[in-house]
């Protein structure tokens, strides 16, 4: 979805978002540069943002030695960009960090500080991915085993249960 013109009225805070260019991508984004100091992305601009190599000054320079106000993070969000109840999702396998999504739109809203901590996470998106196939590699790699030791119980019990049965039939 391209860059909306309109103001938008943070889901955080209540308060209007300040638009900022940021030139090496040619988009706006929506800060809360007056209330909680939060981030709307556009649908898919937060790619441009989330890995480590990725230029961040503008947004810093707007919200760097600010004191922002404080939110409630686990309440209900509404997508400013068209009104649809947001999701709150985790970052990372490792649940640390939540952000709210709009499945409608595909907006993204961070609040103050997440964007850095996301990128101190992984230094890229490859390190991320590397990081859940071996969460998930450990996960099933475990369950499979005990699918194995479980099967190989039944196994043996069914084997005992045909020799009683031969044993018991005469065969």
């Amino acid at each position: 979805m391209a860059d909306t013109l309109k103001t938008l009225t943070c889901p955080a805070c209540g308060k209007p978002m300040e638009k900022i260019f940021i030139p090496s991508q040619g988009i706006n984004l929506d800060i809360c540069t007056q209330g909680c100091g939060g981030i709307y992305f556009d649908n898919r601009e937060f790619d441009n943002f989330d890995e480590q190599h990725e230029d961040i000054s503008k947004i810093l320079e707007k919200i760097d030695k600010t004191k922002f106000e404080s939110v409630d993070t686990t309440k209900e969000r509404i997508c400013p960009n068209c009104g649809a109840k947001m999701v709150k999702n985790s970052t990372s396998i490792h649940q640390r960090i939540e952000v709210d999504d709009c499945y409608v739109c595909g907006g993204k809203f961070l609040d103050n500080e997440e964007l850095q901590k996301i990128r101190a996470e992984y230094a890229n998106n490859e390190e991320r991915s590397a990081d859940v196939l071996k969460y998930v590699y450990n996960t099933v790699g475990t369950e499979l085993s005990e699918l194995d030791r479980k099967n190989a119980e039944a196994v043996q019990k069914r084997d005992l249960a045909q020799k009683l049965f031969y044993k018991v039939m005469g065969l």
